[in-house]
Parts: structure tokens; sequence; C-alpha cells
């Protein structure tokens, strides 16, 4: 069996668990974890990690190497050698990079190691970053180099692509849901026009937590008794809550916090609509396609969303939800206001969202097409 070295800066932050259920789910290849650092491991409970932390040294030696060779960081730092003797030591057949960003900073090793690496983006790591000298540069080299690169969207594909990835090198990595912890639900129109609504994300711009709340204001003005659960903590949380006071929507809008996969999966359960209006922020700062979205659709939530990164790629507008443009608060409301007056075309959505998930998005059949990709970037390498 092959080993793969699976290396991300950080395992793992909250809102990685997609790449979690990667690195569980592989099944014909090995893989063990490289990381500059653990978080959560509660939550992300892994044992084959390895720290690959810079390696201490000589402070002449690091001078002459940053100021006098203008090596990159991951030399002068020592990163470069720690890195090599551990691929050596676990013997690994190949390296997969999550982010574009942790492939620029180890694109120096990259080029140089004589096995295939394969990077994959997700989101905010295709954009550019203007406060880091030739950065883009380096991020069109790595591009360049590897022999295959993958993203989770089509929107990213054609960022990629912009950035001079040849279009023969690029495959999809789509999300896998473990469906059986996110099974479908039939739910009843809500007695009294108590309709529940939820967006579960990270609170920060990109996903469109204020033009929810504003949407939401219009819609509860109509139905007095739904309430609105936003799951997820992040920058934006105490502004939200000022905001959804301004709103005078307060007392009817829930900050829940983080919540586990359980309580997550029981959230949406108890909820008829899943919401979320993402958007392009000023960074050029976008979406893959979310995880949490996918996980309510799977339990037959039906989704208002926006036409935004990859979104559209998992919602087809009229079927398995609505979509409107980035930021326009009264589409979102029209989207809100015509699911809850069509209660058989706001079940039949939910139905249709769930059978996409199984049809598109199951884990084990994700897994297989990245362990597809790994065999396939060997045998790349070894033909060159």
């Amino acid at each position: 069996m092959f080993t793969v070295a699976s290396y991300c800066s950080t395992f793992l932050k909250p809102e990685m668990l997609h790449i979690y259920r990667q690195v569980t789910g592989l099944t014909e290849f090995k893989t063990f974890v490289i990381c500059r650092e653990r978080k959560n491991d509660d939550v992300f409970p892994f044992a084959d990690l390895e720290i690959a932390p810079a390696a201490g040294g000589n402070f002449i030696r690091r001078f002459w190497l940053k100021y006098i060779k203008n090596e990159p960081s991951i030399v002068y730092r020592g990163e470069y050698g720690v890195l090599a003797r551990l691929l050596e030591c676990r013997r690994a057949d190949l390296m997969h990079v999550y982010f574009g960003h942790t492939g620029v900073h180890l694109l120096p090793f990259i080029k140089h190691w004589p096995k295939p690496t394969v990077v994959s983006f997700h989101g905010m790591d295709i954009q550019p970053r203007e406060d880091r000298p030739g950065y883009l540069d380096n991020l069109k080299e790595l591009l360049r180099t590897v022999p295959l690169a993958m993203g989770r969207s089509n929107s990213l594909k054609e960022g990629m692509l912009a950035l001079g990835l040849p279009e023969e090198r690029f495959r999809m990595n789509r999300t896998g849901i473990p469906l059986e912890n996110f099974s479908f639900n039939q739910r009843e129109v809500p007695a009294k026009e108590e309709w529940r609504l939820v967006q579960a994300c990270r609170l920060v711009e990109k996903k469109g937590i204020d033009t929810a709340l504003k949407a939401f204001a219009g819609f509860s003005a109509d139905y007095p008794r739904a309430r609105f659960t936003i799951a997820g903590e992040g920058p934006l949380q105490e502004p939200m809550r000022k905001l959804a006071n301004e709103l005078g929507i307060g007392g009817a809008v829930d900050f829940a916090g983080f919540l586990s996969e359980k309580e997550l999966c029981e959230l949406y359960g108890r909820s008829h609509i899943f919401l979320h209006p993402s958007n392009m922020t000023a960074d050029f700062n976008q979406e893959g396609i979310p995880n949490s979205m996918l996980e309510a659709m799977a339990t037959g939530l039906p989704v208002v969303a926006t036409r935004h990164g990859g979104i559209p790629e998992a919602v087809e507008h009229g079927r398995t939800g609505l979509l409107s443009a980035e930021r326009d608060v009264d589409a979102l409301l029209d989207g809100l206001r015509s699911l809850v007056k069509t209660p058989h075309v706001w079940s039949e959505m939910g139905r249709c969202a769930s059978r996409s998930m199984q049809e598109n998005f199951e884990r084990s059949v994700q897994v297989a097409k990245l362990e597809e990709v790994y065999r396939e970037a060997m045998q790349l390498q070894h033909g060159n």
C-alpha cells in the first residue's frame, strides 16, 4: 500500500472538517499528517501525526542564508531539511498539500523533491496577496510545477486556469459528506407558521450574514413566530448580534456558537430552510462549496442562497433551492416568501436536495476519486 503525506499547516481549525473527512476516509492509501501546529485534537483525533517545526540552528548561518543568499523562509528557517528527512524516514510516495498558500510556502521543496506533490485549493487560497511581494508569481509557478492540482468547484477551477494551470492538470475535489450521519428527515409544514431558518458557518464577511439578517427581518415581519439560528463562531459575532438588535429581530435570532456534528444535525432536523447568502469580499475571498450547506441539504433542507462561488454547482435553482444575486436582500426575501407560500414546492425541494447529495457528494465516492488523483500523480511523475 502506498503512503501519502497529508500536509496541513494547522491541523485542524474548526472550519476544516472536510479535510478531516478526507484524511480519515482513505482506504487504498496509508496516510500520516504533517503540520506545524496541532489544534482541536479533541474534535479531530488523529494518532499518526508529525509536528514539523523549523529546525534550530546557528544564527550566523541563518543570517547568511536569509540576507546574503536571499533564500526563502523554508530554507533559512531549517524547514526544508526537516521535511526532507521526515518524508524519507516515513517512506512517503507522494505529498498532498492542503491550501494554495501552503503550497507557495513549500514551493522550493516541491520543485526539488523527486516524488510527486498535489495541491488542493479550497476557496480563499486562490486570492492574490498584495502584502506579499512576489506571492502571485510564486502561486503561478506552483501551478506550473505540480503534476496535478485540485479545486472544490468550477469557480475555483476558472481562477486556477486564469493563473496559468493547464486545464489537463486540473482535477475536481468535491467535499464528501458522510450521509449516514446526515440522513433525510421528512418535515411537515410548521404549525402556527413557526418557520425555523438556519445558517451554519464561520462568522466572517464572505458568508453574507448581514444580508441574511436583513432578509430575515423582512420575513419575520410577515411571520412573527419565525426564528433564525446562526450556528458558528468568528470575528463578526458581536457586530452581527448588534445588527440583529438594530433591525428589531434580536429576540428571534439565536447565535448558537460552534456546534458538534451531532448537535448540528439535530438543529437541521428542527429547521425548515437553510439560508446562506455568500458574497465576494473586497479582497476576492470566495467560497468553494460550503460544507454546512451540503450537510443541511442531505437532511432534506431546501436552500435559499446566492449565485456565488461553487454554490450554484450544488444548488439547482428551482429544484433543490432558490438562488439570487449577491447582497440582494429583496430577492433573498422573495425566495423565502415564495417557499413558505408554496408548501408542496418547499417539501419537494427538500427531497430533491437530499437525493442530489446522495448522487453527487457521498463521502466514500469522493474519497475514491481523491485516491485516483493520487495514483494518477504518481504515474505522471514516473512517466517523467
